[in-house]
């Protein structure tokens, strides 16, 4: 673990750093219990509220939720997200009573401009599969997929190599910014996606994160 209360410059060297360390490889068992991260701010304030969400990767059912709300060191800066947001989830992450399989963020992995988003910063520190699914792309071009749910095309950095995928959860509807986080490929990182999206546009476990933090941040101005 580093430091939180740093400078650009400290927090660009650390994922240089640590991008190294993320492996791209077959996820090492069945996962059984996946889970969704998220943060939330207070409008115009730094007051954060994070939740991590547990489900039932069978049924999609509630198993564990981890919070955690504390106040913001790092400002918002694109690129920097997990300098602002990890402390929070790492302390919503220590509150849980299970361990999951598998994580997936509401953020970016390797389709990152230094290949190392929130998604690849909390596997690599968790030491856990980890995927990054974004509602919004970062960097990189890519081809619009076609208009069936489960199509995808590949995100390509300016080097032209792959650093993910957009994938459409949903007919004709918005898809998806999907890349590797830690100890996946990004095969694998899309057929989870899809299996854990049967409905909505954001996966389940992302959409059950997202709306407990709402409804933290809204208990908090009661």
């Amino acid at each position: 673990m580093h430091d939180w209360d740093i400078t650009f410059e400290q927090a660009k060297q650390i994922q240089q750093e640590l991008r190294d360390k993320v492996r791209e490889a077959p996820l090492p068992g069945p996962v059984r219990l996946v889970a969704g991260a998220d943060a939330s701010f207070s409008k115009g304030s730094d007051d954060m509220f994070a939740a991590i969400v547990v489900l039932d990767a069978k049924t999609l059912e509630v198993v564990d939720v981890g919070r955690a709300e504390c106040r913001a060191l790092f400002p918002y800066v694109p690129g920097y997200l997990s300098f602002r947001e990890a402390p929070a989830l790492l302390q919503a992450w220590e509150e849980l009573d299970v361990e999951p399989d598998l994580l997936v963020c509401d953020a970016q992995g390797r389709a990152h401009p230094r290949k190392f988003g929130l998604a690849c910063h909390m596997g690599v520190l968790l030491d856990i599969p980890t995927i990054g699914s974004a509602k919004n792309l970062l960097c990189g071009e890519h081809r619009d997929p076609a208009p069936d749910k489960g199509s995808y095309r590949s995100i390509y950095d300016r080097e032209g190599e792959v650093i993910g995928s957009v994938l459409r959860t949903r007919a004709e509807v918005n898809p998806v910014y999907v890349s590797v986080g830690h100890k996946i490929t990004l095969p694998a990182a899309r057929r989870q996606i899809m299996r854990f999206s049967p409905k909505y546009r954001i996966p389940e476990p992302i959409r059950h994160a997202h709306n407990e933090v709402n409804r933290m941040r809204r208990a908090a101005l009661e």
